[in-house]
């Protein structure tokens, strides 16, 4: 400014490729950092790459700012930086929080040299499967009734595909395979999905299969059961030695073999549709009819098997687990396990180095060849040892064995709190991204917490506590990571985002799993979806989500697939989203910049070089006019912009609007409930 002020809102810079380049720079290699300025503005603008200052070079100018740059050689450890704009007549600090006065480290950008997330992920839509609930492609593979016992209870198979989940409903099974999920991707491509996430898919007795019974290989009832027989339990046996049907089905060598090979002709057919599988690797824990405890003497009769340390002292899987000193055997239950759940025993990691050795050629074997998936999803990885040095030490060997074999294989872990000690370049690639993405916006646009357990009216609606929220957490991602995070509304762990739109604290056991269903609102869960498919990461759906499902946390969260009752408009809506999100780079890998915040309402922008874009979300509040200041996203006065998406609490639409920038700015409508995302057309 002419009176040697800076303007606060010209001022930026971040980690894409616009301001940095190489934005993944390697070992050794020179970068160029830049930042943004308003124009004619600045005196001199400093990079304090660790402290240390470098002063910029003016690199170009554009109608509304000045871009500075300096290049400097990476070494071999990562590097924080900050910029300083300077005039005679005050300083200003640019970093990850955006303009401040002072410097706070934890808020500066980071350069990790060498560090590389796969490409195919960045800003990739993903959809999450729960696969006993997506589609029974093959009946012959069900779990049938009393097949086994599982927590003191025969198994049942549900023949009502519509059926709510029981309460404890761990141990019905729906009959949903690999094969459905085959049967189904035509659907899941025309939908716009590009990654497949399924949950566990290993031989397990649960329906979730967090329990794994054995790494080696894919449930024989998700993927084929070439020979059958056997007998069911009586009605009073809970004794699952004698479940024969069950232990020739899963234990069986050409039964796993031939659910091996049919695991890899899916992802070989995932693959020639041009996308990608995910697979969900349980390591913190098995479970107790894991093959090497064999507490429930599965494999006990079985000489190809060694036993289980379940069974005896001098079992080779001894020391796999941490045995008390109080137990004894035969039969020993006194073992250290996951929360105090018996059938979910602690990997003793620190006690085996085979059993660390073990894990790791299970994440290479199935991200080689025949298989070749193109990543894990790590369960509860941050607690998988005893202690967090070893637990660093471990997944950094992992992710060496991991990308050895494959190197664009994706490392995704579930996280809660602050993942930056885990993404350091030498461990995780991203994270499950509650803190800085499903929790705020949960806040934002419905005052729910993410599993419906409580409400806070004063967060919905509250842009300065979402922005700020997102800030905070979003600060501790480096860019690589940020682009790949996996952006979630609901998943298998909380409650489905549409139930939350009712504003209702529940869960199922006590307030029925209809009252999920209940004054839900269909016009917030557009917003959300809009949101998902423009902010900074992967957005990845629940499946179902899109059709319409409800639900509480927790069991209730994973209902089937309502086929032939599917929610078509809803559908359609996530569609054109996707579609939107996949023709435009910008949603992918372009800078984000928060635009407007006041009660009720938010804006950001998604913006490149090439590419332009602005989103409006309004909680509640009449249809109104809002003005943009489309400058800070660089769009040029005269500039025409046109409407992507219109939503409102009626539905949404497509519908041509266009206007043109004039003085920086413009304006525009947004109703109720109401979403609105705004792009730049092509010159």
């Amino acid at each position: 400014m002419a009176d040697g002020t800076l303007n606060k809102k010209a001022i930026f810079s971040d980690g894409t490729a616009d301001f940095v380049s190489p934005c993944e720079p390697r070992v050794y290699e020179t970068v160029t950092i830049r930042c943004r300025v308003g124009k004619d503005e600045a005196e001199y603008v400093k990079a304090m790459v660790d402290e240390v200052p470098y002063i910029m070079h003016l690199e170009k100018s554009t109608e509304y700012f000045d871009i500075y740059a300096v290049s400097f050689p990476l070494e071999d450890h990562p590097v924080s930086y900050y910029f300083r704009v300077e005039t005679a007549k005050e300083t200003l600090i640019c970093n990850r929080q955006g303009v401040v006065s002072d410097v706070n480290p934890y808020f500066n950008f980071c350069l990790i040299p060498g560090f590389h997330t796969p490409d195919w992920a960045k800003g990739a839509v993903m959809y999450q499967i729960f696969v006993d609930r997506f589609y029974n492609g093959d009946k012959t593979n069900d779990v049938v009734d009393d097949e086994y016992t599982y927590i003191d209870e025969h198994v049942t198979q549900v023949r009502d595909w519509n059926k709510m989940p029981a309460s404890m409903g761990v141990r019905e099974f729906y009959g949903g395979d690999l094969q459905g999920v085959m049967d189904k991707l035509d659907y899941l491509q025309d939908l716009g999905v590009e990654v497949l996430y399924l949950n566990p898919i290993f031989v397990s007795p649960s329906n979730h299969k967090y329990d794994t019974q054995d790494y080696d290989y894919i449930d024989p009832h998700y993927g084929v059961i070439v020979e059958d027989g056997g007998d069911v339990l009586a009605a009073d046996d809970r004794e699952n030695a004698h479940a024969t049907k069950y232990i020739k089905r899963v234990v069986n060598m050409k039964n796993l073999e031939a659910s091996n090979a049919f695991f890899a002709k899916f992802v070989e057919e995932v693959h020639r549709r041009g996308m990608k599988v995910i697979l969900d690797g349980v390591f913190n824990h098995c479970g107790s009819f894991n093959k090497w405890l064999d507490r429930e003497k599965i494999y006990d009769k079985d000489e190809s098997y060694e036993k289980g340390a379940f069974l005896q002292e001098d079992s080779p899987y001894h020391d796999f687990f941490y045995f008390y000193p109080d137990g004894s055997w035969p039969d020993n239950t006194h073992y250290d396990s996951w929360w105090g759940n018996d059938t979910l025993p602690k990997l003793n990691y620190e006690g085996s180095e085979r059993l660390e050795q073990y894990i790791h050629g299970v994440a290479r074997k199935w991200v080689a060849s025949p298989y070749c998936i193109d990543g894990w999803r790590l369960d509860v990885a941050a607690d998988l040892g005893h202690t967090l040095e070893y637990n660093h030490k471990f997944w950094k060997e992992f992710r060496e064995a991991v990308k050895r074999e494959n190197p664009e294989a994706i490392i995704l872990a579930e996280h809660y709190g602050d993942p930056s000690a885990w993404l350091d370049g030498t461990q995780w690639d991203t994270v499950m991204n509650y803190d800085a993405f499903m929790e705020p916006i949960s806040w934002f646009l419905t005052g729910m917490e993410k599993h419906s357990d409580a409400r806070r009216s004063d967060l919905r609606g509250n842009a300065a506590a979402f922005f700020a929220s997102m800030t905070d957490y979003g600060a501790r991602f480096t860019t690589p990571s940020a682009l790949v995070a996996m952006n979630e509304l609901s998943n298998h762990d909380h409650s489905r985002f549409l139930t939350r739109t009712n504003h209702v604290v529940g869960r199922t056991a006590f307030a029925g799993p209809q009252a999920a269903n209940y004054g839900v609102n269909l016009a917030v869960m557009r917003q959300a979806v809009l949101m998902q498919m423009t902010w900074v990461g992967a957005p990845t759906i629940y499946y179902g989500d899109e059709a319409g499902v409800c639900g509480w946390t927790d069991p209730d969260n994973r209902r089937s697939y309502p086929w032939g009752k599917e929610d078509h408009e809803l559908i359609r809506f996530h569609k054109e989203m996707i579609r939107i999100h996949k023709d435009y780079e910008v949603f992918s890998t372009g800078s984000l910049l928060y635009l407007h915040a006041e009660n009720n309402l938010i804006g950001y922008g998604r913006f490149s070089e090439k590419e332009q874009a602005f989103v409006l979300v309004q909680v509640e509040g009449e249809e109104r006019e809002v003005e943009v200041d489309v400058w800070r996203l660089g769009v040029a006065n005269g500039c025409r912009m046109a409407c992507m998406m219109y939503t409102c609490q009626e539905g949404f639409d497509m519908a041509a609007r266009m206007c043109r920038v004039e003085n920086g700015k413009v304006k525009v409508e947004i109703g109720k409930n109401g979403a609105v995302l705004w792009k730049t057309l092509s010159m």
